[in-house]
């Protein structure tokens, strides 16, 4: 069985990628953790409620789409964080620079507490003051990305399963390239008789830094063989409209004109784009093409990578030499010379007055929350300057439209290409004179007044819903401990158990409410029994009357994680060597001091002060003059942060808008490296996958991809294509993707094993199997034991500890010899293996023979034999053509020799 449902992603406009999958045996598999712009913590409200029962995660690519909740679930879903989770090793790193970058940007990232929650609330102010939830550190988005278990491409893997989760069996998962960006995956799962391709987000061009996706071998033309002929492929429709297409020398010769010209023309030119994927492939160019330049008005300009975390994401970058391309990569490709890294608020600034042209390379795309933001402003009012999208904006619903969709917007209306043609390159800007768009910012506020009472109001709900489905009943007591109380202090400080046992939660209200427990107005009768330790000079309590826990003294014994084998390992000791700036006893200690009872609130971000204080001098910046990274180490808060205004303790989003007037001029050139519809469609005739689910796209590139691939199945089947085959499905729907078959299992008798013959085709095992099926408990004596004294045969009795119930599995046994022969004239003999021309060849070659592959799929052998796989019937022609010498008679019987041997013929009975 596997079914699939999307979370996120499907028939939308918002790029956000969540997908579930099912297979037998209630083995629940998540691919991706996607956000977008928006970070709306509603949009996660479906995936929380599968979270109890996931057995592992998979991460495809490291982008907002993809990656983007990871830290916000592992923050604030309960026990989210014990889930095993799978990706590449570019994926691991990049994705936690991106966050960094994200969460240090925008107080938005950090999601607004949903508006039913609040009011619900006693304190309910009539409206929603939009109030933040706590943010991760970076201290703490490292420590969520440590867990992640890292893959190679091509290895195949027997994941994990989270606690109180089904056993996996035999189940399998490999990552394949999937372009697009550094580490990109495309993930085969393979399980029992399922076998599932997943496939979002591909590219199989390949370009300046980044290989194509996997799909094919080694040898040309040939898929890859365990993508062949899956059972279900999921793959994504988005960038698949009718557009253009574009060679990669084409689409990079368009931007350098255009920034040429801009250029020349004494304007500036800035390019929206991510911090951690296709940033990549756009800086490369951006330094090799000025590299290059000698008397050009290119030299004239200078370049600015602008993002929070660039120094991290090119440090990574270059020590990543094996996931990049093979041709011209090397470790100093990432080491700019003309490309300047700013990664300071401050220093953008100071860029942004400059008055000469230059060319802005800045985060994020959307115009949302990066740097780019700032650069719109500075450049917007100047006709010279121009605005380069490099893929098309998303539509993140709600009232509020983005910039860069707004950009889009206009862009797209006012090219002189058809509507066909329009998500391509048009070298032509388009001028924006007389527009006026809508810039809205977000900042964070301190809570006021009520607003605080409304927040600690909530916070205490969440604690007592969190305690109530855990069954944890010792968190109850932190949330109004006081700051002397032992016992409180001892139950969040020593138990080993409290991160992993209460990790996710959406507050830290051990350090808040002990400052506001009165404000909650909790009486002795509401405490209860736990008055003897949340309360100073009370040692006496009635409980005559009382039932469980209110008749028994509160007390919780410590206890230490271990098993029979010594104490558990924690992984925070044993950091990478990316890590060590936050090694992992800092990282545990700080995390103790932050949740602890007694201890004064340092929001300064106390958990990394212990690991900057020794490494603060290790950094190395740039001034104006310096071209480079800037930082040679990871990323502490300190540097993410020291542009911001600090906020002491809960915080609000406040928005302010303001009118932008639009002068400057705006393109666009597509660098979002996604497959199109003529590279997907002909790709399915090699993979022929037997159904087909399509994801991650809107509604009409979704339905354009079905129609074409509904063709595209009726041509190899040759015949109308069935309507079960592709699947387009919306926002939560199950779609049931199983195999067309059904299985049994059943117990073979001794006598049937004896007889068995097996035959191998590669690294299996193959036997044709005749028998006669009987019940457990009356398994017949075999046609052997006739002659002698007929008796029951002996059935294994379970013991008690073994099984309460009796094995039912039915039995095969032998069929009688009166029944054989009418079996045997029944059943024919047939042939099992998938015998490969590039295979067939080596071997005839290794018997002495020449063999050529020629035009049209066609093996010849020795000038006189052809050899042919028909696609549609799956059979081997083996063609001699008219023989006049006995040589060419026998090379054709050497030749159907050969095919054999790679093949097994398997008798009917």
């Amino acid at each position: 069985m596997f079914t699939f449902t999307p979370l996120l992603g499907a028939q939308s406009a918002s790029p956000a990628s969540q997908s579930l999958l099912e297979f037998d045996g209630g083995i629940k598999v998540l691919i991706d953790v996607g956000w977008d712009e928006s970070f709306d913590s509603e949009k996660l409200k479906e995936l929380e409620k599968h979270v109890p029962t996931l057995s592992f995660i998979l991460l495809t690519h490291a982008t907002v789409a993809h990656i983007g909740a990871f830290a916000h679930c592992c923050k604030h879903i309960p026990k989210f964080k014990s889930i095993p989770v799978y990706a590449t090793t570019p994926v691991t790193q990049l994705g936690r620079t991106l966050l960094q970058d994200v969460y240090a940007s925008t107080p938005l990232a950090s999601s607004v507490v949903p508006s039913d929650a609040l009011t619900q609330s006693v304190y309910s102010l009539g409206s929603n003051p939009k109030i933040l939830m706590q943010p991760p550190t970076p201290a703490e988005i490292t420590s969520y990305f440590t867990l992640i278990n890292e893959l190679k491409y091509s290895e195949p893997r027997q994941p994990d399963s989270a606690e109180s989760t089904p056993p996996l069996g035999q189940f399998t998962i490999t990552a394949y390239s999937a372009g697009h960006t550094l580490g990109g995956t495309i993930w085969h799962l393979d399980h029992d008789m399922e076998s599932v391709v997943y496939s979002v987000n591909w590219n199989q061009a390949s370009e300046r830094v980044l290989s194509g996706a996997g799909w094919f071998g080694e040898v040309g033309g040939e898929v890859t063989k365990e993508l062949r002929q899956p059972t279900a492929m999921i793959c994504s429709s988005r960038g698949t409209g009718p557009k253009v297409a574009v060679g990669l020398d084409q689409r990079d010769e368009t931007l350098i004109t255009l920034i040429r010209d801009t250029v020349a023309n004494g304007g500036s030119v800035l390019i929206p784009s991510d911090s951690s994927a296709r940033v990549l492939e756009l800086a490369h160019l951006l330094e090799k093409t000025w590299a290059g330049e000698t008397n050009s008005p290119l030299r004239n300009a200078k370049v600015f990578l602008a993002s929070r975390t660039a120094g991290a994401t090119l440090k990574y970058t270059r020590s990543l030499l094996e996931w990049k391309m093979e041709k011209g990569i090397g470790e100093d490709s990432f080491d700019f010379k003309h490309v300047t890294i700013l990664e300071r608020k401050s220093r953008v600034t100071k860029m942004l007055a400059q008055a000469e042209p230059r060319v802005i390379l800045a985060s994020d795309a959307s115009l949302e929350w990066g740097f780019s933001k700032d650069a719109v402003k500075s450049i917007a009012s100047d006709p010279r300057n121009l605005i380069v999208l490099t893929e098309r904006a998303a539509d993140l619903g709600g009232k509020h439209k983005g910039l860069g969709r707004y950009l889009w917007e206009l862009w797209s209306a006012g090219t002189s290409l058809p509507p066909s043609e329009q998500d391509w390159t048009s070298i032509a800007p388009v001028g924006l004179s007389g527009h006026q768009a809508s810039l809205r910012s977000a900042r964070g506020a301190a809570l006021e007044g009520q607003e605080l009472s409304l927040y600690q109001q909530y916070l205490a709900t969440q604690r007592s819903l969190q305690d109530t489905m855990q069954g944890d009943s010792s968190t109850a007591l932190e949330t109004s401990g006081d700051a002397g109380d032992t016992w409180s202090a001892s139950t969040s400080t020593t138990s080993e158990d409290s991160d992993d046992e209460h990790q996710g939660r959406l507050l830290n209200t051990a350090t808040i409410l002990r400052h506001t427990r009165k404000k909650l107005g909790l009486s002795d009768e509401e405490l209860g029994v736990k008055i003897l330790v949340q309360r100073k000079n009370v040692h006496d309590w009635d409980v005559r009357g009382k039932k469980g826990e209110e008749k028994m003294f509160p007390f919780v014994a410590k206890q230490r994680r271990a098993d029979d084998f010594g104490e558990m390992i924690r992984l925070e000791d044993f950091p990478r060597e990316e890590e060590a700036e936050v090694t992992g006893a800092e990282l545990r200690d700080g995390m103790k001091k932050e949740n602890e009872v007694g201890q004064k609130r340092k929001w300064e971000h106390v958990t990394v002060s212990a690991a900057r204080g020794s490494h603060q001098n290790k950094h190395r910046r740039t001034d104006s003059n310096d071209h480079g990274a800037i930082d040679d180490g990871d990323v502490s808060d300190e540097e993410l942060g020291e542009d911001a205004p600090r906020i002491e303790g809960p915080s609000k989003v406040v928005f302010d808008t303001e009118t932008l007037q639009l002068h400057c001029r705006i393109a666009f050139v597509d660098f979002s490296a996604l497959h199109d519809l003529r590279m997907i469609t002909n790709l399915l005739g090699l993979i022929q996958p037997r159904k087909l689910i399509l994801v991650a796209g809107d509604d009409t590139e979704t339905q354009i991809l079905a129609q074409e691939a509904q063709k595209a199945f009726a041509a190899r089947t040759g015949e109308s294509s069935k309507t079960d085959e592709v699947f387009t499905p919306v926002l939560g729907q199950v779609i049931d993707a199983s195999v067309d078959t059904n299985a049994w299992s059943v117990k073979l008798s001794r006598n049937m094993v004896r007889r068995l013959q097996w035959q191998k085709i590669g690294k299996l095992g193959v036997v044709a199997i005749t028998g006669r099926l009987a019940a457990a408990s009356l398994e017949p004596t075999s046609n052997e034991d006739e002659g002698t004294a007929k008796k029951k045969p002996k059935l294994e009795v379970p013991t008690a500890t073994e099984n309460d119930k009796m094995d039912t599995t039915p039995i095969l046994d032998v069929v009688p010899a009166n029944l054989s022969i009418a079996v045997r004239s029944v059943a024919q003999p047939f042939h099992v293996g998938d015998m490969r021309l590039p295979e067939l060849r080596k071997f005839l070659q290794a018997a002495g023979m020449t063999a050529d592959l020629a035009g049209g799929g066609a093996l010849v052998v020795n000038n006189t034999v052809t050899v042919r796989i028909n696609k549609a019937t799956g059979t081997i022609d083996v063609d001699g053509g008219a023989y006049s010498l006995d040589k060419d008679a026998m090379t054709f019987y050497k030749v159907r020799r050969k095919v054999y041997e790679g093949l097994a013929v398997v008798a009917g009975a």
